[in-house]
């Protein structure tokens, strides 16, 4: 069934029910990339996301009879499955060893998957791009501004964690958020306060320490300038 991709999403689950497969390889391509991004960016880990979403998938294609439109839409279902087995995931993740836990929210298991760690990505796009002097150099800084909100994102608890990545994040409304998350919007609003608030504490932490480190470095090359150490 080629034309399966016009049909809306309650058509192409009635359709899998009847044992449809174009019809399921339709609603994978359309919802597969933002169960993806919202995996990762809750876990920081390829590996979790992948699990994540074809656990969502496999569970839709084994009983595709669960979904009942009248309770939500495909998208808000394909989401409270894959967000159920992130929770999970995470909380494995932190019963881990803190070295090894603290080694998978900052990304260095893409080595699994044969990925580049994050800074040696930035690197190669870089030398892709063809930047060179200043240009390099702010490339780098952005790049890792970027990567410190993602590393502060993971810190924050699930609960708080969620509502940056769907509201900041993915720029969802918050009555989407409220609607996935089975709360009213006002606490959306709350626990995103909340949120933006120990991120901003955790950002400042790490900025005060990266300017002391700088402090110190600059007070040490002085000191030897003047032939003092």
């Amino acid at each position: 069934m080629s034309e399966s991709k016009a049909f809306s999403d309650d058509a192409l689950v009635e359709l899998l029910r009847r044992g449809d497969e174009d019809a399921f390889a339709s609603l994978y391509r359309l919802h597969q990339t933002r169960l993806y991004r919202f995996a990762y960016h809750m876990s920081g880990s390829h590996s979790i996301a992948e699990d994540s979403v074809q656990e969502t998938f496999l569970a839709l294609m084994r009983q595709p009879e669960r979904f009942d439109p009248e309770r939500g839409n495909v998208s808000a279902y394909l989401f409270g499955i894959a967000r159920n087995h992130v929770l999970r995931a995470i909380e494995r993740e932190r019963r881990l060893d803190p070295l090894e836990a603290e080694e998978t929210a900052s990304g260095a298991n893409v080595h699994a998957n044969g990925q580049l760690p994050a800074h040696e990505r930035a690197i190669e796009g870089i030398e892709r791009a063809g930047y060179d002097g200043a240009g390099a150099l702010a490339h780098l800084e952005r790049h890792e501004r970027i990567e410190g909100v993602r590393r502060a994102v993971l810190l924050l608890p699930p609960t708080y964690r969620e509502v940056v990545v769907l509201c900041d994040l993915e720029q969802r409304t918050y009555a989407d958020v409220a609607e996935r998350l089975g709360c009213p919007v006002g606490t959306v609003r709350s626990r995103l306060n909340r949120a933006r608030g120990l991120l901003l504490a955790k950002l400042g932490t790490r900025v005060t320490h990266e300017n002391a480190a700088a402090s110190e470095t600059g007070r040490t090359q002085r000191m030897r300038a003047g032939g003092r150490i």
